[in-house]
């Protein structure tokens, strides 16, 4: 069993502090950004929030995510795994920001572990890039 990590970044032409705000609005943006990959999204009263991950045709998480919010970062830890996703919005210059998010999570053993090392990060990281490319259009609106 090993760490699996997968990472993605993108440039966005808004300032990294409205970025910033939109990736930190769980009840308005978020749910607009989302890709298909996510499902039954919902705010709990608690403030976590739910959804569902369709990472692969056979492979959807159930994910109840706790959320820290400090300065230009925004932590999302899972309950019911050992998933951990990082957003990370660094500012370019006035009108422009890189956003960089980088989820890692405990990983399974022998070969199943093997397989989701290699491929696991490549669609993890193509559902986060369809995430930004909607933020990038959210932000400019």
């Amino acid at each position: 069993m090993g760490q699996v990590t997968a990472t993605t970044q993108r440039t966005i032409e808004a300032p990294a502090e409205k970025v910033t705000a939109a990736l930190a609005d769980y009840e308005t943006v978020r749910p607009q950004i989302l890709t298909d990959a996510y499902g039954d999204y919902r705010v709990e009263p608690d403030k976590r929030v739910h959804w569902t991950l369709q990472a692969t045709k056979k492979r959807v998480r159930d994910q109840l995510v706790s959320v820290e919010v400090a300065g230009d970062r925004i932590v999302e830890r899972d309950a019911n795994s050992s998933m951990v996703t990082t957003w990370t919005v660094a500012s370019e210059d006035t009108h422009r920001s890189t956003v960089t998010v980088e989820t890692v999570w405990n990983g399974a053993g022998g070969i199943g572990g093997f397989f989701e090392r290699t491929f696991a990060p490549k669609g993890l990281a193509r559902i986060h890039d369809g995430v930004l490319a909607n933020l990038d259009t959210a932000v400019r609106s």
